[in-house]
């Protein structure tokens, strides 16, 4: 089963997480169906909140998850064909089971309507979410050996969930939620009610705008760090290119609670391909 679970594994990536399989794109043949499975095992977890009513059926999908990462699920795991192939991916290139359970541990925080304390909290989060993709990915190109990727993968994961928050206020603010830093909107005045009323106010638009400062760092970092890494580990942090484009639209964007702007497919992937030739 697993040739075509990694087909199914592709196709659900195209349809739940669009960037990421867009960035399969540019890698090499022989890593992009494991690093393509490990996106589409992230894309279920991730989205476990927008496919459940309350938290106890998404505390059942999660560890559906981690018992089968961990060789303990019941019944034939093997019949979900994402699971099938991650499994293989793990197996092939020697992916730790722990590292993907702090993944899922961590998605836990979806589940409930708890905001994002502060930075720490967040930039935490962020580096079980996002940054363990990275060094995941970056491990894969490397023939399952173990990688150093030094900030590389840490800086660009946070930069990443932020700009993915950023961009998603408006949405996680209709479901009662707040993502990011709640000590930054509370430090500007914000007030919960007027985030979950869709109300704009001054001090909404310079917490938004600290976050993405730091943002903007970060992607800094991680930019100077990718530039050190081998040609042959470069592919796997070719987001890069369309992050920095979703920045820079930030700050063209009238309202914090809008859908943020977004560009055509075929632009994302000359974005990502011309970052990929520059950075063999």
């Amino acid at each position: 089963m697993t040739a075509e679970s990694f087909v199914h594994a592709a196709a659900d990536l195209r349809t739940n997480d669009r960037d990421r399989y867009l960035a399969t794109l540019v890698l090499n043949e022989a890593g992009r169906d494991a690093v393509t499975a490990l996106y589409a095992f992230n894309a279920d977890v991730a989205s476990v909140r927008d496919r459940v009513t309350n938290p106890a059926p998404g505390e059942i999908r999660l560890q559906w998850w981690a018992d089968a990462v961990d060789g303990e699920g019941h019944g034939d795991v093997r019949q979900n064909p994402v699971a099938d192939a991650l499994l293989d991916t793990m197996a092939r290139y020697r992916i730790p089971a722990g590292t993907l359970q702090r993944l899922i541990a961590a998605r836990r925080f979806d589940l409930y309507d708890d905001p994002m304390p502060d930075l720490e909290s967040f930039e935490g989060y962020a580096g079980e979410t996002t940054s363990t993709l990275y060094q995941l990915a970056a491990m894969i190109l490397n023939a399952g050996e173990p990688v150093e990727t030094g900030d590389a993968a840490g800086h660009l994961g946070v930069a990443h969930a932020m700009i993915g928050h950023i961009r998603a206020f408006g949405y996680t603010a209709s479901q009662g939620r707040i993502m990011l830093p709640w000590s930054i909107l509370a430090a500007n005045g914000v007030q919960e009610r007027e985030i979950f009323s869709g109300q704009e106010s001054e001090g909404l638009v310079e917490a938004l705008g600290q976050i993405t400062e730091l943002a903007a760092g970060h992607l800094a970092k991680a930019e100077a760090a990718i530039a050190t890494l081998p040609g042959s580990l470069k592919p796997a942090f070719a987001p890069i290119a369309v992050l920095k484009t979703q920045l820079a639209h930030l700050d063209k964007s009238p309202n914090a609670f809008a859908p943020a702007a977004d560009e055509p497919d075929w632009r994302k992937i000359t974005r990502l391909m011309w970052w990929a030739l520059r950075n063999r």
